[in-house]
């Protein structure tokens, strides 16, 4: 069941239950071994712990696929490649894994600087990058009909984060003033030009638009000056650390409960809504996916996970779990480890995950629902799994 909220896509994508059965039957036995699947991710440095969990998802996954007789009798072997968080190593760990151990399909990495630098490697090489947790929205404006045609991505991007919470800000709130108060980085400055982007398509405007340093402690005259613009909304892209703090001097200022944020800063963990609770009520932040998501399929994946490593899954086990399966899952389709027949399959997929139904567009970019957040009584209620088409660039 989907339900439409406007002429423009934005839908409810309904949660499919069941982990994916590989079927042996369909698969044309015309090769011997293994899949081997590369896997690119901060192994070491300071990012190794999203590395850590992406390898655990990965290899969990192929535990359950090899589990159930494999892909057509074949056992994928994870093969991990230390990026180290960054380009150079991320390039050099991709050449060892295609030119040494000679993988079949690589998924990576966490860092979109990361796989950013890796394309042009897998384009030259002909291998297959499915990457499962980057949002720069580059790597697939540069994919598919943008070039690339061996990249794949199996993530939201921050432009479609950006849409979706102002789509559904304007289409569920009513919202069509805002102020922003974002970081002063790369991200926080791209969300807003990708929120600016399509402010035009719901008739809605900026009133005041302000930057803040990381670090930076005062927010009182930016929020005094917000309160006096008209805005319903304050748009914040930024860190967890000053979430807090602008909810504190929120309250001081007599805006708190009166103009909700939306954007993307851990408006819902319960640290930052027990700093401000009524400064945070309202907020609306979307996510890939979170371990509290109710579907059957997603709390199945989060007990076998706790289970099997004593420590609950976070976003990057999730999402590197679920591409596996989705790539076991074109790989049965083509019926053949050939490159060329799964990269085929691939695109014309459609694979039920624990969000909801993905396929891909013609950038190579997955069609996947982000999952909605608003606090509600103290608390995150989640609204549903949705979904709206971006705008590429011409």
């Amino acid at each position: 069941m989907t339900i439409e909220l406007s002429r423009r896509g934005f839908c409810m994508g309904t949660a499919l239950i069941g982990l994916q059965a590989v079927s042996s039957s369909a698969f044309a036995r015309t090769e011997d071994g293994t899949v081997k699947l590369g896997l690119v991710a901060p192994m070491s440095g300071p990012n190794a712990r999203y590395g850590a969990f992406s390898l655990r998802g990965a290899q969990m996954a192929a535990k359950e696929i090899n589990g159930a007789g494999g892909i057509g009798g074949r056992k994928i072997n994870v093969l991990a490649g230390d990026s180290q968080g960054t380009p150079v190593e991320g390039v050099s760990a991709t050449r060892r894994l295609i030119d040494q151990d000679q993988v079949d399909f690589i998924i990576g990495d966490v860092s979109s600087s990361v796989t950013l630098a890796m394309q042009p490697v897998v384009e030259d090489a002909g291998v297959l990058l499915l990457n499962a947790a980057s949002s720069n929205p580059k790597i697939t404006y540069k994919a598919g009909v943008g070039g690339f045609k061996w990249t794949y991505r199996n993530y939201p991007t921050d432009e479609n984060r950006a849409l979706i919470v102002l789509q559904y800000a304007a289409e569920k709130k009513g919202f069509t003033k805002y102020a922003v108060l974002s970081v002063d980085s790369d991200y926080g400055r791209a969300a807003i030009e990708f929120t600016k982007k399509y402010l035009p398509r719901f008739k809605s405007q900026i009133l005041t638009e302000d930057y803040y340093k990381e670090g930076e402690v005062d927010f009182r005259s930016v929020l005094s000056k917000i309160r006096d613009s008209g805005a319903q909304a304050i748009i914040m892209y930024g860190n967890a650390d000053s979430t807090p703090i602008v909810g504190r001097q929120m309250m001081e200022v007599g805006i708190a409960g009166k103009i909700p944020l939306i954007g993307n800063a851990e408006f819902n963990t319960e640290k930052t809504i027990k700093a401000a609770p009524k400064a945070l009520e309202g907020a609306i932040e979307a996510a890939a996916w979170l371990p509290a998501y109710e579907p059957e399929k997603s709390k199945a994946f989060v007990d076998k996970f706790t289970a099997e490593f004593r420590e609950a899954p976070n976003n990057h086990a999730y999402v590197h779990w679920e591409t596996t399966h989705l790539l076991a899952k074109a790989i049965e389709q083509a019926q053949s480890i050939d490159r060329e027949k799964v990269r085929t399959a691939l695109s014309k997929i459609h694979y039920a995950s624990a969000v909801g139904e993905v396929t891909f567009d013609d950038h190579n970019q997955a069609r996947l629902p982000m999952i909605l957040l608003e606090i509600e009584n103290g608390k995150p209620a989640i609204k549903g799994a949705y979904s709206a088409e971006i705008d590429y660039p011409k």
